[in-house]
């Protein structure tokens, strides 16, 4: 397994967003949206005073490096910094920086901010788990890492080239399962995520499986940087391409691909991408640990208002940050997708969340979804079986939930908003399977294609 991850490349380059610190958000006020494509994106709200910080919540620092994919993911980032939000809980010098690709952050988050790094930001899951392992870092070296909050459910979809319109590949795979079989014996069904064994990686593989479809031995998959979906498919070297939003609208607008499946539908209010920090960071900055996650609370509440959405849209797409039309982002933040086959979805429970979601917190980490992505991994012999047994100890290390606790109290959110359980419960797939995080194992035996013998 080792041996696998460390072939994974590892590209040290970092485009820094050009954003300097971000106008101090006064509360009721929206302040003036950047020009679409401009090359700040700064929201110039009235300037206004820091909130009063007491004493004993000052944080240590007003400094941080996050490090961002250009995704819908990493909208609470990107407000919490253009709204101000950051500011008024006293973190006013919030780098944000655009990585290249999910290799180039690992990368970075192990050199930290000191040695041009990054101190943590978005990421897909289990990755924060996997690099404090050690085991996708370089030398294996183990990096403890905090995952400190949720970022965001829904946001992602399972784009499809053009050229299979009409071959019967959609949300169930039944009819197309003679494409797939066809394909096999000549060229095979090729299909690319953004990096390996973790979320966009693992939504392909649960569609293309629950459709009878092994993924290890009847396509073809490859790592491709989000960024150059569009140009990929374009050349048709691609049929398939699992990914967040703007890039599945991006290739139906370009009229390049269509889209199978959003993942709101495999499975509905899933976990997306989460917010996590070096460790050391975090243990030398408690106070603004929690200045950050307040910051990122308030984004994410902003962010679920609809009313806000058409701003949000035109900031996030703005060149210093995704470089592309806001329209390309509007729709789909509204629940409104062309799946480009001929079938439109308009239903905002199929929008991209980020407080709350209709099973409830969103931002709140949920130690039971740290499960299912450790599970996963087993599941596809990614991580040997005998993580089963030492998932908890390693996501009871990981998985600060207790932070996000303190900071939510602090920030004055009601009891009501503040989960009382590490688990979410029994969750269900659209293929029926369902998966209790108190039985890990009852669900790796129910799932007819794995790699892990259980």
């Amino acid at each position: 397994m080792s041996d696998f991850l460390n072939q994974i490349s590892r590209r040290k380059f970092i485009v820094t967003a050009t954003a300097s610190a971000g106008a101090v958000f006064l509360k009721g006020c929206l302040g003036n949206p950047p020009e679409p494509g401009g090359g700040n994106a700064q929201t110039q709200s009235a300037a206004q005073p820091v909130a009063n910080i007491s004493p004993e919540l000052a944080p240590e620092t007003k400094a941080v490096k996050l490090g961002y994919i250009p995704i819908v993911e990493s909208a609470p980032l990107i407000i919490a910094k253009e709204k101000g939000f950051f500011a008024k809980y006293g973190m006013t010098d919030v780098e944000l920086s655009k990585q290249a690709s999910w290799g180039s952050a690992r990368d970075n988050v192990e050199i930290g901010s000191a040695g041009g790094g990054i101190d943590g930001g978005q990421w897909q899951m289990p990755m924060p788990h996997l690099i404090t392992e050690g085991l996708i870092t370089k030398g294996n070296q183990k990096i403890p890492m905090y995952v400190l909050c949720q970022l965001i459910t829904h946001g992602n979809g399972i784009a499809i080239a053009n050229k299979h319109l009409g071959k019967g590949i959609s949300l169930q795979l039944a009819s197309a399962k003679s494409l797939f079989t066809q394909l096999k014996s000549s060229t095979p069904f090729t299909a690319a995520f953004t990096f390996p064994h973790v979320n966009q990686d693992l939504w392909i593989r649960y569609w293309l499986a629950a459709g009878g479809i092994d993924p290890d031995a009847d396509v073809k998959l490859l790592t491709v940087p989000a960024a150059q979906t569009v140009a990929n498919m374009k050349t048709g070297t691609m049929d398939a391409f699992s990914t967040g939003d703007p890039w599945p609208n991006r290739l139906v607008k370009d009229k390049i691909g269509f889209m199978a499946a959003l993942t709101a539908e495999i499975w509905k209010n899933h976990p997306e991408e989460y917010f996590a920090m070096r460790a050391d960071w975090v243990d030398k900055n408690p106070k603004a640990t929690k200045a950050l996650l307040k910051g990122i609370m308030e984004a994410q509440q902003w962010l679920d208002n609809f009313d806000n959405r058409k701003e949000a849209a035109t900031i996030l797409a703005a060149r210093n940050y995704f470089n592309l039309p806001a329209d390309i982002l509007a729709d789909p933040f509204q629940g409104k997708y062309d799946m480009g086959d001929g079938r439109k979805i308009d239903d905002k429970s199929m929008a991209a969340f980020y407080w709350k979601d209709g099973k409830g917190s969103v931002s709140y980490p949920y130690k039971s979804h740290d499960l299912w992505f450790i599970v996963e991994n087993i599941r596809w012999g990614f991580l040997p079986k005998d993580y089963l047994a030492k998932a908890q100890t390693l996501i009871d290390k990981v998985n600060r939930e207790d932070i996000w606790k303190e900071a939510a109290k602090e920030a004055g959110i009601p009891a009501a908003d503040i989960p009382t359980s590490t688990s979410r419960g029994v969750e269900e797939f659209f293929d029926g399977v369902k998966f209790d995080p108190a039985k890990p194992e009852e669900y790796l035996k129910s799932l007819k294609i794995k790699k892990v013998s259980v």
